[in-house]
């Protein structure tokens, strides 16, 4: 390949290697921080009390009900009770008593802390309790749907659904963290769910091209050299 050419693929090289230094550290950074924990750990699943479930269904002629037609069925146990839980074609949701088929309230606050102090480990150590609704929900929670926020004295957030009464999603500190990072990992720190998006692309095709260029000016480098040293060896052979 002539010298012109190598010249200007190290210029290209160098000017690439400025632009996408930074964005590639930071994926290194990002990547490595993510990478250091499980993560079941991370989303808190270890904090979670196993509860047996509850052999009891719903009586027959409330699953068979036409005017709430059902798209699942779940029956555990909570807060000491067997509950059945529905989910309409609609989207929405009913709690039932398993035993008597009837409709439950949604959760009061003290229901919600009964159910954390019950299900999640440390979960009596409560700071602070809020009540979200469906179009309100907390950017560490991101679904719309009611829920209870209890924050625990550690800082994790512990959410339980109004409508559900389960734990919808546990958020500790360190995920907290790793949302961040995540975040920063795809160049998304809005919403931190587009994985395909303009930016991203962009820096990530500049970061091929310029590891393309490195790997080309690497083994030009090295052929010149070995060619070199051919040249030195033949040249003393001759003397």
């Amino acid at each position: 390949m002539p010298k012109n050419f190598m010249f200007r693929f190290a210029k290209w090289h160098i000017w690439l290697g400025w632009l996408v230094g930074v964005p590639t550290l930071m994926w290194m950074v990002t990547g490595l921080f993510m990478a250091s924990k499980p993560i079941e750990e991370v989303r808190g699943n270890h904090l979670r009390i196993d509860k047996p479930l509850d052999p009891l269904v719903l009586p027959n002629q409330i699953l068979s009900n036409p005017s709430y037609p059902v798209s699942e069925v779940r029956t555990f146990l909570q807060d000491g009770r067997p509950i059945t839980l529905l989910k309409g074609i609609d989207g929405s949701t009913r709690r039932i008593d398993a035993q008597s088929g009837l409709t439950l309230p949604n959760l009061t606050e003290n229901d919600a802390i009964r159910v954390v102090s019950s299900s999640i480990v440390g979960g009596d150590k409560i700071k602070s309790v809020k009540a979200f609704q469906s179009n309100e929900a907390p950017f560490d929670f991101r679904q719309s749907i009611p829920v209870w926020q209890i924050t625990l004295e550690d800082g994790a957030h512990i959410y339980v659904g109004q409508e559900t009464g389960e734990i919808e999603a546990i958020r500790t500190t360190w995920w907290r963290v790793f949302d961040f990072m995540w975040g920063l990992h795809i160049m998304d720190l809005r919403e931190r769910d587009n994985t395909s998006h303009p930016t991203l692309i962009l820096f990530a095709f500049l970061g091929v091209s310029g590891a393309l260029l490195g790997n080309i000016l690497m083994f030009r480098k090295r052929k010149t050299k070995m060619t070199k040293s051919v040249i030195v060896r033949d040249k003393s052979k001759s003397n």
